[in-house]
């Protein structure tokens, strides 16, 4: 049986090992592969993993051997799902992996907002410490967490061990989510609208899925119920926020910084206004890749398709 990655290398640049999935077959793993490139790679095969290349109906539609896809991420928007059932292939997800690691990231760059620790330390190796006349010195304000209110707008596995750091920090936290839950039991918690979250936060961080009624959920209405001093976290998906009311809002005053993990159209292009918008830290989508949550998404992937091959698929998005 023959077994393809499509697009391994983000998973895989070199520090984790494909062998697992040699136990089911033949597997040949590519870095990156285009759509027009699908076809030929995955003609005579059976197994496809893919995590961002996308297969849509017309290419589903000339791998005739193909009986099972496995999206090596959360989202599968990248593959057509009506055209897969109707072809009878099987698709699977990988729901959770790096819970710990975006949560720990969305304070990587809310405490980079909160110190400009960057800043200050290239200012030190530059030489300005030495040179100053004064025995301790900062180059923007400095803000304490303890205190403050984290807005959770989606409270997921991932919002709520974002909650939870939020609380030990000393800060109160507010969610929002369709589905409420156990109610943790955190000094000062409550449930509140999104109006709500953002009018009365300090931090709102976003943990929201993307649907249609969340695109765009971030746009210069909802900022405008924003403290001008709160900071805007976003690691869940691009396009909850609409870039340029986001920069329009930083580069006014009107919100005090943002940090995101996530843009609208990733990669960006260079005109994106969010890089070049004041007080704003944009990362490549990197909150997921640590090696340890990257270690737990390979090995999802192949429990995935052994239980797949041993008829009892788990996962599945159709």
């Amino acid at each position: 049986m023959k077994i393809i990655v499509l697009d391994g290398y983000c998973l895989n640049p070199g520090d984790l090992s494909w062998d697992a999935l040699r136990q089911f077959g033949e597997v040949e793993a590519f870095n990156r592969t285009r759509v027009d490139e699908v076809v030929a790679r995955a003609a005579s095969a059976a197994i496809v993993l893919t995590n961002k290349t996308q297969l849509p109906g017309y290419v589903l539609r000339q791998l005739p051997e193909l009986r099972y896809i496995g999206v090596m991420a959360t989202g599968y928007d990248m593959v057509d799902v009506e055209v897969a059932r109707e072809r009878g292939i099987v698709v699977t997800n990988i729901p959770t992996y790096g819970t710990a690691s975006v949560a720990q990231f969305v304070f990587a760059l809310l405490l980079e907002l909160c110190h400009n620790v960057r800043l200050h330390a290239d200012a030190v190796r530059a030489g300005e410490w030495a040179h100053n006349p004064d025995w301790s010195f900062w180059k923007t304000p400095l803000m304490e967490l303890a205190g403050k209110t984290m807005g959770i707008v989606g409270f997921g596995r991932i919002g709520r061990h974002t909650g939870r750091i939020a609380d030990a920090l000393g800060m109160r936290v507010i969610a929002n989510d369709t589905y409420h839950g156990d109610e943790p039991e955190w000094p000062g918690f409550r449930w509140a609208s999104v109006e709500e979250v953002l009018r009365e936060s300090d931090v709102v961080s976003l943990h929201s899925p993307l649907f249609p009624e969340t695109r765009g959920m971030i746009n210069a209405a909802s900022l405008a119920l924003m403290k001008p001093s709160a900071f805007l976290i976003n690691t869940s998906r691009g396009p909850l926020v609409i870039d340029r009311d986001l920069a329009d809002a930083l580069n006014a005053g009107r919100l005090a910084g943002a940090g995101l993990d996530v843009l609208s159209v990733e990669p960006p292009t260079e005109h994106n206004p969010l890089l070049s918008a004041r007080n704003c830290l944009v990362t490549p989508h990197i909150a997921w890749a640590t090696r340890e949550a990257r270690s737990r998404l390979m090995d999802a992937a192949v429990g995935n398709l052994a239980a797949f091959l041993a008829g009892t698929p788990r996962n599945v998005v159709i």
